[in-house]
């Protein structure tokens, strides 16, 4: 591995969506964004809906929306286990908006906490994808 690059890999439910060396990544973690660098301490970290940024060569080298996951950090690699997986510039805003109208139509008809509980995750989903997509 190159001086001073962590080795960064973001996995999906579908495939290996990423995985290369980069100077840092900042993730959305559940109590707030985290950098991991090389050398950062071991952890572990649930993921909130957010944006990973990849940062490499001075700059961000790419904007990833998640849904939620976990985060795994050792002192030269970090891993995403995501939910869910998007590059920003692929997010379908139409599509999205729809996915939030749906939700908010699951949480009226929701018969159940279980139920109110889901509609409640993908609504808070949809708006931060819909953030995310500027």
């Amino acid at each position: 591995m190159a001086e001073g690059k962590v080795a960064f890999e973001l996995v999906s439910p579908e495939r290996l969506l990423l995985s290369q060396e980069v100077d840092m990544v900042v993730v959305p973690g559940e109590e707030g964004d985290f950098g991991v660098l090389e050398r950062h301490s071991p952890m572990i970290s649930t993921l909130r809906p957010g944006v990973i940024q990849v940062h490499d060569g001075g700059s961000v080298a790419e904007s990833i929306f998640v849904a939620g996951g976990f985060a795994e950090v050792t002192p030269t690699r970090c891993t995403v286990l995501a939910e869910e997986a998007l590059p920003v510039g692929e997010i379908d805003r139409a599509a999205t908006e729809q996915r939030l109208s749906n939700a908010k139509d699951d949480l009226i008809d929701a018969k159940d906490d279980a139920e109110k509980a889901v509609a409640e995750r993908q609504i808070k989903v949809a708006e931060e994808m819909l953030k995310a997509a500027g």
